[in-house]
């Protein structure tokens, strides 16, 4: 059976479409079979709520008087980039503040950066705003010192490079010392193993093969309306995949786009990750339409299925070696404990399974009300047909 998304949308509009969350449509299979499931449901929402470190947000602040070309400034004390016109500015979510007190009175304690300051912008706090400039005739002013809330500035959107991997690594330490990680703290001899994913919610899992997320896809974003920009940066298609499709390790990636000011802090937070630095937790939602039985299929990978690499952070991971510990599934990482040569260790998850499943339920409510519809996306991620292909810095050292 072969559906199209004008078809979906018009029952979306007439409030007849079913819906179903990624966790859901499992039982649904199970029950009515591939063939019966395919005719009954027409999309499947998906969910992440977990830290995204290649993330940020352009601010337009509108023109000074007199003018300013703005060439260096700070948002609350954090760093912004300003290379792009006079009063443009670029929020790195993972820029620190230079006037955090916490990091002066515990080096690697980061209370305030880039994520936070995204996450204070949605909350419509003051800002405060130290900006610089060489002159120019056309743009005379030097130095402003203000404040303002998102509402008092222009356009504000959240442009983020890479979201949403399709898997990820399991992060153990088998050295002898603590080490401190983006993935959280790592205890010694592998006393713990952190992770970072939904699994079976997670979003390009559920279309393992990018046939319905493309660029221009309409999402769920930050707790607003957001859409596929890109690819994201370090997509691997090309990553090796097991017997029911599924990656075996970081593969695709996604760029996301959405207007700021319609977003929520609930679903952007700031993040702290003591002794690495602050990022932001972004919260995301795909819809999958289900078109036929193939994509169907794939919405229903189980925790089960799913598999990711576990790497050593002590040695492996910052030496780039490409060895792995072992293999460990999605099931057995939220069980809270594993297996790994024998011995017992405890898990922690970085990402929030709760929130990815509410943030699936909220945007199965705005499409059973009618409030959201599906996209065809104008072009299609590359797949693992394409020359893309994620490898590490081939240039020259010195």
């Amino acid at each position: 059976m072969q559906k199209t998304i004008e078809e979906i949308n018009k029952k979306i509009k007439q409030g007849r479409a079913v819906v179903c969350t990624a966790e859901e449509i499992i039982d649904v299979v199970k029950e009515s079979g591939l063939k019966n499931a395919v005719k009954k449901v027409d999309v499947v929402t998906t969910g992440t709520f977990g830290p995204m470190c290649s993330s940020g947000a352009f601010l337009n602040l509108g023109h000074t008087k007199p003018k300013m070309k703005i060439s260096k400034a700070s948002l609350n004390g954090v760093e912004v980039f300003c290379g792009v016109a006079a009063a443009d500015l670029y929020i790195g979510a993972t820029q620190i503040s230079q006037d955090d007190p916490a990091n002066a009175i515990y080096p690697g304690s980061f209370k305030y950066g880039g994520g936070h300051l995204i996450e204070d912008l949605v909350a419509k706090k003051t800002i405060k705003i130290r900006a610089f400039s060489y002159g120019t005739d056309e743009y005379p002013r030097k130095e402003f010192f203000g404040k303002f809330t998102i509402d008092d500035i222009n356009d504000t959107f959240l442009f983020n490079p890479r979201n949403c991997y399709q898997n990820y690594n399991v992060a153990v330490n088998l050295g002898k010392e603590k080490i401190y990680t983006y993935l959280g703290v790592l205890k010694p001899r592998m006393g713990n193993a952190n992770y970072c994913s939904a699994g079976q919610l997670s979003p390009l899992l559920n279309d393992p093969e990018y046939r319905t997320i493309g660029i221009g896809t309409r999402i769920f974003l930050g707790g607003g309306i957001g859409y596929v920009a890109w690819n994201g940066t370090q997509h691997d298609p090309s990553a090796p995949r097991n017997e029911k499709n599924v990656p075996r390790s970081g593969a695709g990636t996604i760029a996301v786009i959405g207007d700021l000011k319609q977003m929520k802090p609930a679903w952007l937070r700031g993040t702290s990750i003591v002794g690495y630095g602050v990022s932001l937790t972004v919260g995301i939602g795909i819809p999958i339409p289900i078109l036929d039985e193939d994509i169907l299929k794939y919405t229903c990978i189980t925790d089960k299925d799913i598999v990711a690499p576990v790497i050593d952070y002590s040695s492996d991971y910052p030496q780039a070696t490409g060895r792995i510990v072992t293999e460990i599934d999605y099931a057995s990482l939220k069980s809270g404990l594993i297996t790994i040569k024998k011995k017992k260790v405890p898990t922690f998850p970085i990402s929030s399974y709760p929130k990815a499943l509410e943030i699936a339920n909220i945007l199965k409510s705005w499409i059973k009300k009618g409030g959201f519809f599906l996209t065809n996306p104008v072009a299609p991620l590359p797949g693992k047909e394409s020359d893309i292909k994620f490898h590490p810095f081939k240039g020259k050292y010195k």
